[in-house]
């Protein structure tokens, strides 16, 4: 080429270069050196191949610009069509640009593309592919450009790719060319290998979408200005509504355009309550409108987000990663930068402990009576004392019930018996990096935690206690197919497989006795209350395999959370609001198994479906040597939608 994308030589030696040599060097002799070889390279490319295919792998990896790297990119930029879609005019342009696709640019400079355009048409009447009258009548057509950029915002997988993006980047700056420069991720043709499922992923991101815009429907039902005057917020005082909103302008891409033009705070903030024209996200698509910016905001939040991410826990192969519900309006990644307090799923990290400590069994029994923890003993300065939100107590209940029904007082009970700092100990073993305090209020769920992390954790216990980092990108080629890296497992033993089994029997017991026994049981339709019929979207899943799980909802039914799994997939949900003041006013709408569990039904009854995952419907594998005793008697079922209040109240803080 001549300068970046410039034409010179023959096509052979360009693809030469292109495939083979590189970035022309700026050392004389190192260029010509250069030049001999492509030359080399370029006598045997045309030993070896026919005209014919020289020409369409040099269409192939050809830099259009704009992110246009080949032809088949180009055509889709360009004029928003397939290759083989396009017109004989519409071919024209884009062989036109061959010569230098900088110079040659549609949209810098139409006229002299249109000209290069009909110089391709005469060429191709000179070689006898059309008469002399279809030349005149294509030349008369307008260049028509359909400039269509391609996205990352877009399509499939936005919000891991955006992780991806970050991902070369930091590789890249760190792994550089035997040559010393640096790898470019658009144009030397680097292959990467990710860990991504692409039909987990579609089946992943259908189940967020169809879910989550029904459980907006409602929420906007439930919030309008008559029922709620402070919507989307939820009993707040106005002084701190104004604050979010003043903070949400601030970081608004609005805000930052103005930011260096002079303007003083209050002109900004005027600025908000002008009216203009603006294209707004909706369920049922895009919507263009004319609104004030600050109503914008507003709307949006409204808006409850989700995070999901599906992982194989033997080998952590992150096969689903949904970040968001619409990367384009909503670019905060839910997956791995969202971090959100986490209720009763972080109780099985309690549990194991004393288990793993202890040798406690699902069959022993503590008293459901309210348990204090004195002062001081594990740095509380008042008593400790969780409630069941229910506020009843009575009998003695097996840890397989407690955990099910998510009874704080046998929590305590617990926490008193190992102490908080084993506890944290063994969350972050199992890979959790976030803050834990070494407090006992942990034991219902206090801490902030990301679904990166929570999965991550969850698959040691699926994984006979061996954490496994979790990895999203596998291997990386350079255009020849050289390695350049290859992800190895990280792995560390945290608890025995034993305790790990007795964990995953213990959590097998929520979905059949406790809140989220919703995945099993089929309540007939004309028995079905208003939340079953608008909100547990894809309700019955119906399942009968053997699933271990955890619901988890916050104080004031601010975030929900699933985690679910299954011998060889472990799969994380959450789902709430920008702002933990926007939220359900109610538990039945508001608990991890409306907000979250429906998310994990539907995508896992999609990932059945299709039997060639091998998603397994087995037991989960009992070591050979368990000494722990798990056959308790059956418990009897919960009252549905009750007991996932005991996840929320009496944290005693």
């Amino acid at each position: 080429f001549l300068g970046k994308r410039g034409g010179a030589s023959t096509i052979s030696q360009q693809l030469a270069r292109q495939l083979f040599v590189g970035v022309r060097a700026k050392n004389i002799f190192q260029a010509l050196a250069q030049k001999f070889k492509e030359y080399v390279i370029a006598v045997r490319l045309e030993r070896q191949y026919t005209k014919d295919e020289i020409i369409a792998m040099y269409l192939n990896i050809y830099d259009f610009g704009y992110n246009g790297d080949g032809i088949k990119s180009a055509s889709n930029i360009f004029f928003d069509k397939e290759l083989d879609s396009l017109k004989v005019e519409e071919s024209a342009v884009l062989v036109g640009m061959l010569k230098n696709s900088s110079y040659y640019n549609p949209l810098r400079r139409p006229e002299l593309v249109k000209n290069r355009r009909n110089v391709v048409l005469n060429q191709m009447k000179k070689n006898g592919h059309l008469d002399q009258n279809t030349v005149d009548s294509l030349k008369q057509i307008p260049l028509s450009i359909n400039y269509t950029p391609q996205s990352h915002r877009e399509g499939l997988a936005t919000y891991f790719r955006a992780y991806l993006r970050g991902f070369m980047k930091n590789w890249t700056s760190q792994n550089l060319k035997s040559d010393g420069s640096k790898y470019n991720i658009n144009l030397d043709g680097l292959k990467i290998y990710t860990t991504i499922n692409y039909e987990m992923q579609q089946y992943a991101e259908e189940s967020v979408k169809l879910h989550m815009a029904n459980l907006q429907e409602e929420f906007f039902k439930q919030n309008t200005p008559e029922l709620n005057p402070t919507a989307p917020f939820l009993d707040l005082e106005s002084e701190d509504s104004i604050k979010i909103f003043k903070n949400a302008m601030k970081r608004s891409e609005r805000w930052r355009k103005m930011k260096g033009t002079g303007k003083s705070e209050e002109e900004m903030f005027e600025v908000f309550q002008k009216e203009v024209p603006m294209s707004i996200f909706s369920w049922k698509g895009e919507i263009d409108t004319v609104m004030k910016p600050i109503d914008s905001i507003r709307y949006y939040k409204h808006f409850m987000q989700a995070g999901m991410m599906s992982m194989e826990p033997q080998t952590g192969h992150v096969k689903a990663w949904v970040g968001g519900i619409n990367y384009k309006h909503f670019q905060y990644d839910h997956v791995k930068q969202g971090k959100r307090q986490i209720g009763s799923t972080f109780k099985p990290f309690l549990y194991a402990t004393a288990i793993d400590q202890l040798k406690l069994s699902p069959c022993d029994s503590l008293p459901d009576a309210i348990y204090c923890i004195e002062p001081n003993k594990y740095g509380n300065p008042d008593p400790w004392c969780p409630t069941n939100s229910s506020d009843k107590y009575g009998g003695f209940r097996t840890l397989k019930n407690a955990l099910a029904n998510s009874k704080n007082t046998i929590s305590a009970q617990l926490m008193d018996k190992v102490g908080p700092k084993p506890v944290a100990d063994l969350a972050r073993n199992l890979g959790i990096e976030s803050y834990i305090p070494d407090v006992p209020a942990i034991a219902l769920g206090t801490p902030d935690l990301s679904v990166f992390e929570m999965v991550g954790a969850y698959g040691a216990f699926a994984n006979q206690g061996i954490y496994v980092k979790p990895t999203m990108v596998s291997r990386i080629e350079d255009k020849n197919g050289t390695l350049l890296y290859q992800s190895a497992p990280e792995t560390k033993d945290v608890i025995s497989a034993e305790s790990a089994y007795v964990t995953v029997n213990l959590l097998e017991g929520v979905t059949k006795f406790g809140s989220g026994a919703r995945l099993r049981h089929n309540i007939p339709e004309e028995e079905r209350n208003p939340v079953y019929r608008d909100v547990v979207t894809g309700y019955p899943y119906s399942f009968d395999n053997a699933i271990a799980g955890k619901t988890g909802t916050t104080q004031n039914q601010s975030d929900g959370w699933f985690m679910g799994m299954v011998p060889n997939l472990v799969t994380g949900v959450w789902v709430g609001a920008e702002d933990r003041a926007t939220h359900f006013e109610t538990i039945a709408y508001g608990q991890g198994a409306t907000m979250a569990l429906p998310i994990w039904g539907m995508f896992m009854k999609k990932c059945y479906e299709n039997e060639g995952l091998g998603i397994s419907k087995e037991d989960f594998l009992a070591p050979e040597d368990l000494s722990i005793p798990i056959d308790c008697e059956v418990i009897k079922p919960v009252e549905e939608d009750s007991s996932e209040a005991e996840d929320l109240e009496g944290l005693g803080l």
